[in-house]
């Protein structure tokens, strides 16, 4: 049931997160308010829409429950972005990163046994 929760909960945040950026490319006003801080940081539209792509992909991926480590290998870089620029740059969505790393942290060790083979020392 947490699983299924935690999955459902990141996919959905990580869907609309990747929608509201490519909106924010074609200048229509996004569904939830968009960070201007975190989104002066895209200073080219083509690493923006990389990002977004992958956070649309991975975010279906999640709520249609396939290919779910594989979605959540492809996350981890990008939340822990995520996570780092709401520490340091803008802490006004910080509450949403934290829940995202627990979320996602939760989803890593529900898999542990999928990433294991990465850890090993050959």
């Amino acid at each position: 049931m947490a699983y299924h929760a935690a999955r459902l909960v990141l996919g959905i945040i990580f869907l609309i997160a990747g929608l509201n950026g490519f909106l924010v490319v074609f200048d229509i006003e996004p569904l939830i308010p968009t960070s201007p801080k975190a989104m002066a940081l895209f200073q080219f539209n083509y690493l923006l829409v990389v990002e977004k792509s992958l956070e649309v992909i991975c975010g279906l991926l999640l709520l249609i429950n396939r290919f779910v480590p594989l979605a959540l290998t492809v996350l981890t870089p990008i939340t822990a972005n995520i996570f780092l620029l709401h520490i340091f740059v803008d802490p006004s969505l910080l509450i949403l990163a934290v829940i995202m790393v627990i979320l996602q942290g939760y989803l890593l060790y529900h898999f542990r046994d999928k990433f294991k083979g990465l850890l090993e020392i050959r």
